[in-house]
């Protein structure tokens, strides 16, 4: 099984979420235009890079996780309070990227040079910090302490995760339990708070929100075995990143984890003995032997049990508004790995 390349995977997808996005573009206006406000309150020293960071800032999930999450019926709610939360988690998102580029050492992100190559590393490293700050700062802002606590937590959790796959790797000593582990922490974390706190903002329950929350948690794990099964599946040039760059970089994503308990023992040797070596020409090989097993449909089906323990969080919560919607999103996001398959 392989999938498309991820130039015409995004086109897919693009198509495929336009349903999602639908509902929220007003959200989404108001948010852009109160992102760009906070620019002028920032030093002017950092505007002109902060304004080329958030030109260059992608999908906008999270925040749109904040709006369904505040959902009210027949339009998610366009409230200051749910637009500030949505600008600082995404204050916090686009840190972590500018962070992470200078860590990977990129040069691109979404076909744009990164803050990193543009401005240099070490005006990028103070372009996170500010946008970190200022989130922060934003948070304090709330009538209560829960959103700067849970926003503060979830920063040091997504840095803890980035810290211990960078620690990581060129090392092949860890296994399934550290992989989710980092993505829980690196991309699930956000959107769990995007979650629980879109809730508790709106004003629905506590018990609510903490199901939101797992819900946000859950479909965020899946979107990121999602988009490790695109990058090793891939057949062309894709879209911010080459074919296997993760373990070019030695980030060892749960399809190559499976691919090496599924190798012969001394294949898997001989090939880790390479990497470890720094042979170039291993991403390659590991990457043909990818197609030679079927770690495709054994991620597909981890993919499939994370969106079903995302729905079932919030199943006992159908009355509420919120619900549908997620449950909507879900069901999207299932139905792009089923269009961009083959075969």
């Amino acid at each position: 099984m392989s999938v498309k390349s991820k130039s015409e995977a995004d086109t897919v997808a693009a198509a495929g979420f336009a349903e999602v996005y639908d509902p929220v573009k007003p959200y989404l206006a108001d948010l852009d235009a109160f992102l760009q406000a906070q620019v002028s309150e920032m030093e002017p020293e950092v505007q002109d890079q902060v304004r080329y960071v958030f030109g260059h800032s992608g999908k906008r999930l999270r925040p749109m996780l904040v709006a369904y999450s505040g959902w009210e019926g027949a339009a998610p709610d366009r409230n200051a309070q749910l637009v500030k939360l949505g600008a600082v988690i995404e204050l916090v998102h686009l840190a972590t990227l500018v962070h992470d580029d200078i860590l990977d050492e990129a040069d691109t992100r979404h076909r744009q040079e990164t803050a990193a190559k543009k401005f240099g590393t070490a005006a990028a490293v103070l372009v996170g910090d500010v946008l970190f700050s200022h989130a922060l700062k934003m948070a304090a802002d709330f009538p209560t302490t829960e959103v700067c606590r849970a926003v503060a937590q979830a920063t040091a959790r997504v840095c803890a995760g980035e810290i211990a796959q960078t620690y990581q790797r060129g090392e092949v000593n860890y296994d399934r339990e550290f992989y989710f582990r980092v993505i829980q922490l690196k991309t699930a974390e956000l959107f769990e708070v995007s979650c629980r706190l879109g809730a508790e903002v709106a004003g629905y329950s506590k018990a609510f929100a903490e199901a939101a929350g797992l819900f946000g948690r859950h479909l965020g794990i899946a979107y990121q075995i999602f988009d490790d099964l695109v990058d090793l599946y891939a057949d062309e040039s894709m879209i911010g990143k080459t074919l296997g760059t993760d373990l070019e970089k030695g980030k060892f994503t749960l399809p190559l984890l499976l691919l090496l308990e599924q190798l012969p023992a001394e294949e898997r040797e001989t090939l880790l003995a390479r990497f470890k070596a720094g042979d170039a020409s291993v991403a390659s090989d590991f990457t043909k032997r990818l197609h030679d097993f079927p770690i495709f449909d054994a991620v597909v089906a981890t993919f499939e049990a994370q969106l079903s323990e995302a729905t079932a969080a919030v199943a006992p919560f159908a009355e509420e508004a919120p619900v549908r919607a997620l449950q909507q999103i879900a069901e999207l996001v299932r139905a792009q790995l089923g269009r961009i398959a083959q075969g």
